[in-house]
């Protein structure tokens, strides 16, 4: 695999890693792109200049800084994540546009109008709603390529990745990338174990809602799930002792087992050490 990030661009090192979120990215061969996008995306990573992370969170920055506020950019990005996996060059588009507006509609759902009003006026939402259904009028199929966890990682998107291919280097990155294949085949598999069992209902939802998501992708894609600034968030031992996804591959190897008050331990230890993480978010 080989990542080069933009001369061009302020240093990763030099952006604050805020906010507080990890990431589920999924990299698509250039076969899954039509033209003329697909031509833009080979052209793009021969330049060798592909911006990182803490560059897209930079941007984004840019736009809750600005007055007045723009909530949702005008123009969607045209940059993305590169990954070359067994000589195949895979891509992750940043769709920033489009996530903006996704992430406006989950503010809206979960926050009071006058917590609203204090971030983004009631007139930036609205016109924000009315180009959104516009464009997905013009754009049914379209879905992004990353999603976001705000101050924890989703239980659920451990069900995707093994404790094999954690890879954390200290204050760099704690992460996991896994073929699709074997992606959607933990899925089903820890699925199936989790409707045949009491208690575990939000989580097999979340996986239904999840599996949907990366039926929509390449069959040989990569997926990543990345701790993204909670690497910056949490103290560095906590990480090194994190084993999140070996740890709820064991629940549901024993809820397959029959061994529900072994599956209720581990997954209720698992649970409270994301709550506390999630706690975060309302501390002073």
């Amino acid at each position: 695999m080989s990542e080069s990030p933009d001369p061009r661009l302020p240093s990763a090192r030099s952006v604050p890693a805020v906010p507080y979120a990890s990431y589920l990215r999924v990299y698509e061969p250039l076969a899954a792109f039509p033209e003329p996008e697909r031509t833009h995306w080979a052209d793009y990573a021969r330049r060798g200049v592909i911006p990182t992370a803490q560059d897209e969170l930079r941007r984004s920055l840019v736009n809750l800084v600005r007055v007045p506020v723009v909530g949702v950019p005008a123009h969607e990005s045209a940059d993305a994540f590169t990954a070359e996996v067994d000589g195949l060059l895979l891509v992750c588009p940043w769709r920033t546009r489009l996530r903006g507006w996704l992430a406006l509609e989950e503010l809206v759902a979960e926050f009071p109008a006058p917590v609203l009003d204090a971030v983004l006026p009631e007139t930036t939402r609205r016109r924000a709603a009315e180009e959104y259904e516009a464009w997905r009028g013009r754009n049914p199929d379209a879905r992004p390529w990353i999603r976001t966890g705000v101050w924890q990682v989703p239980l659920r998107w451990f069900v995707l990745v093994s404790d094999e291919e954690r890879e954390y280097v200290a204050g760099e990155r704690l992460r996991y990338r896994t073929p699709m294949v074997q992606a959607r085949r933990r899925l089903a598999r820890g699925l199936r174990t989790l409707r045949e069992a009491e208690g575990y209902g939000m989580l097999a939802e979340g996986l239904v809602e999840v599996g949907s998501w990366l039926e929509e992708f390449h069959p040989r894609s990569m997926v990543e799930l990345d701790y993204g600034g909670l690497l910056h968030a949490l103290p560095a031992d906590r990480l090194e002792r994190d084993r999140s996804a070996r740890d709820l591959a064991e629940g549901i190897a024993a809820l397959r087992a029959g061994d529900r008050d072994g599956a209720s331990e581990t997954y209720g230890v698992l649970a409270d050490r994301w709550r506390a993480v999630r706690e975060r978010l309302f501390a002073n």
